[in-house]
């Protein structure tokens, strides 16, 4: 039996898609990720709040996460509520009904030398 891991909410603090790639889609193209782990023995509800200097924030976008799985998310291919626009900067805040892990990765090929990285998210502890 698998023990679920990890928190309930997360904040990323850094989010940015930029707008546009040099490499060939869809395996280069610039894009941000979300990897949200499940390892308990219970789908886990997840929504994912976006927001943003100048505007009011957008979602919750809406997934559930398997027991025992990891669910990958292209964030530039979000679209309902609304899309998350390129090239602007905004945080997000994930929470979720069970404890999961958040990993945010972003891959910038706007020159020919690619950037990649990755980060675990802030886990957001005392949130009921």
């Amino acid at each position: 039996m698998t023990e679920a891991i990890g928190h309930r909410c997360w904040a990323i603090a850094d989010g940015y898609i930029p707008a546009w790639s040099n490499g060939p889609p869809p395996e280069m193209e610039s894009h941000e990720g979300l990897c949200i782990l499940n390892a308990g023995g219970d789908p886990a509800s997840v929504a994912v709040t976006a927001y943003f200097e100048d505007r009011e924030p957008s979602g919750p976008y809406r997934f559930t996460v398997a027991p025992r799985r990891t669910l990958h998310i292209r964030l530039e291919k979000l679209d309902d509520p609304a899309p998350i626009p390129r090239g602007l900067g905004y945080a997000l805040v994930v929470r979720s009904d069970r404890p999961v892990v958040v990993q945010q990765t972003r891959l910038d090929s706007r020159q020919a030398e690619n950037a990649i990285f990755s980060t675990i998210a802030f886990p957001v502890t005392g949130i009921g």
